[in-house]
């Protein structure tokens, strides 16, 4: 039982996985943020392009 608990303890193949996990929650949150700033910039170009054209 003893070798069990201790080769579970240095087993380190989960921690990849979390790792991985990590980096994709911090990979979506950055794109989020920047397609959020994007899409306010891009909402209020086609505004002003369209106010121009009701002149």
């Amino acid at each position: 039982m003893t070798k069990f608990i201790s080769r579970f303890a240095k087993d380190e193949s989960g921690a990849t996985a979390i790792e991985y996990g990590l980096i994709a929650a911090l990979i979506a949150v950055a794109l989020i943020t920047i397609l959020g700033t994007l899409g306010t910039n891009l909402e209020a170009t086609f505004k002003e392009v369209s106010d121009k054209l009701a002149e």
